[in-house]
């Protein structure tokens, strides 16, 4: 589907529970990306970055969509997943406790990704 295509897409995912559609729709293109071969990168601010977190994305449903700890386990398997640095700070999420594979790293981060020639990048 893709072909011989090597970019690297960046997924910022604002909204969790408060805005289910707009997270779910960032989840879905991410790892939908992801399992087509693509190089993702999902950021995780706002109250998204509750996901980062043991259990919480089991915890989240939205009709006629996929599970999201579905989701997030094929991009936490075959991409990166970042949780935004002041935006863990402010719900005092620190590093001893996202799930592995988790980052926390900040906004030079971020530019740094989606600066990048070969890269695209989304928010929802």
């Amino acid at each position: 589907m893709l072909g011989a295509m090597a970019r690297t897409l960046v997924v910022k995912a604002t909204a969790g529970a408060d805005a289910p559609e707009r997270c779910a729709q960032a989840f879905t293109v991410a790892s939908t990306a992801a399992a087509a071969g693509v190089d993702v990168s999902l950021w995780l601010t706002g109250e998204s970055t509750w996901f980062a977190l043991p259990g919480r994305a089991q915890q989240f449903e939205l009709p006629h969509s996929a599970p999201l700890a579905e989701l997030l386990h094929v991009i936490l398997t075959t991409g990166r997943v970042t949780a935004c640095t002041q935006c863990a700070a402010r719900r005092d999420i620190g590093p001893d406790d996202v799930l592995p594979g988790v980052r926390i790293a900040g906004a030079a981060v971020f530019v740094e990704e989606i600066m990048a020639d070969d890269a695209r990048s989304l928010v929802y």
